[in-house]
């Protein structure tokens, strides 16, 4: 297993678009910012196919010093969540994505999925 850093994830992203790395850290660094401003602020990301972040309240509690076993009273704080995507799941654990990707258009509003009518009633109520 190999640590990548961030400035190794810029130095891949600015060959395979053809951008400066200066861009390619620009661009990564704000997206980090934002993901962190927005957590704070208490909202919740989704990342379709990848995951989603919140953060969530955890509730004060009584912890044990495992040296000298003393109850120590631990305060409420907030911290955050990550639940994997599909995608990063199964890539993760090696199944085969097939046509699987994250370049999704979240752009796009979700049309709702039309009801289908009971067989026969097709044209019921058109004249």
């Amino acid at each position: 297993m190999k640590t990548v850093t961030k400035k190794e994830l810029v130095h891949r992203i600015a060959e395979r678009t053809g951008v400066t790395k200066v861009v390619a850290k620009e661009v990564i660094q704000t997206f980090l910012n934002s993901i962190i401003d927005e957590l704070a602020e208490g909202n919740r990301l989704e990342f379709r196919e990848f995951g989603v972040f919140e953060s969530r309240e955890r509730a004060a509690r009584l912890a044990q010093n495992p040296r000298t076993l003393e109850k120590v009273p631990v305060p409420a704080k907030r911290i955050v969540k990550f639940k994997v995507g599909r995608l990063m799941r199964k890539k993760v654990s090696g199944e085969d994505v097939g046509d699987l990707s994250l370049d999704d258009d979240d752009d796009d509003v979700p049309t709702p999925r039309a009801k289908k009518a009971a067989p026969g009633n097709e044209a019921q109520g058109m004249a």
